[in-house]
């Protein structure tokens, strides 16, 4: 796996598929997820738009660098507004479509509303913009369950330093001071189309999250699905493929790109 230099860390990543033309997908993935974490999903959507995709792992997760010091309530910010634009910067990808999700969802709307960048799409599943009481339940859960069953065994797949990865992500969620963590205000400064997608049994967020991005973007199409907990591709990877080959043709389509260049 190649790795590429950001901001001083050591991030790992892969490119998926060759289709020249169409925007290049990216995707960011949870807060305890990482490249491989995705296993063949952005495989499958890159095939079936026709795009290549962009997978990486973010500091501190999977075989990127471990994080040398705790997170502080701005990381997502700091992921969206500095190592994400030097990323993309470093693998020459310009106007991309980023895909996010759950913590990379949130990252993702912070970029494309902070940043000052283009994006050609954005595509959000299970995303946060402010914290509700039903997801740091879920949290604290997780850490019950981390300390106690073999979900450190499990993570121990997906990541190089586990413990580094859990921690990470479990303590600041957990921290007194984001409950106050709100990402609204990013929301109307977004101009590309977004793409919203969540499970209505998502148990770490309601669709008051979807709702909230419908309010304050422009350009939003809402996806909810049934039978669907946090994780979309594992629970309903048919439904989000079509939805976002839609989503893509539409954005191809405004960009005028031939049809011949997309995967049917």
């Amino acid at each position: 796996m190649p790795f590429v230099h950001v901001q001083g860390h050591r991030i790992e990543y892969e490119f998926v598929g060759a289709v020249r033309g169409a925007p290049v997908i990216v995707f960011l993935h949870e807060g305890l997820g990482s490249l491989s974490m995705w296993r063949n999903f952005p495989s499958r959507v890159a095939h079936a738009t026709g795009c290549k995709a962009l997978v990486y792992s973010r500091y501190g997760y999977g075989n990127s660098d471990a994080l040398s010091a705790p997170r502080t309530t701005g990381f997502m910010h700091e992921e969206a507004l500095q190592a994400l634009p030097k990323l993309l910067d470093e693998l020459q990808v310009r106007r991309p479509i980023l895909f996010g999700h759950s913590d990379g969802a949130s990252i993702a709307l912070i970029y494309a509303g902070g940043s000052g960048r283009k994006l050609a799409g954005l595509v959000a599943m299970a995303p946060h913009v402010m914290v509700e009481e039903v997801c740091l339940r879920s949290i604290r859960q997780a850490k019950i369950t981390y300390q106690t069953t073999d979900l450190r065994a499990k993570l121990a797949r997906y990541h190089a330093d586990p413990d580094s990865a859990f921690r990470g992500w479990n303590d600041i969620w957990l921290q007194p001071e984001f409950l106050h963590w709100n990402i609204e205000e990013y929301l109307p400064r977004i101009a590309c189309p977004i793409l919203a997608i969540q499970g209505e049994d998502d148990e770490y967020g309601t669709m008051e999250q979807l709702e909230r991005i419908a309010k304050h973007a422009a350009d939003v199409d809402l996806v909810r699905l049934r039978d669907c907990r946090h994780s979309p591709q594992r629970d309903q990877p048919e439904a989000v493929v079509e939805a976002v080959v839609r989503f893509v043709d539409r954005i191809v389509g405004n960009t005028g790109l031939p049809a011949s260049h997309r995967a049917r």
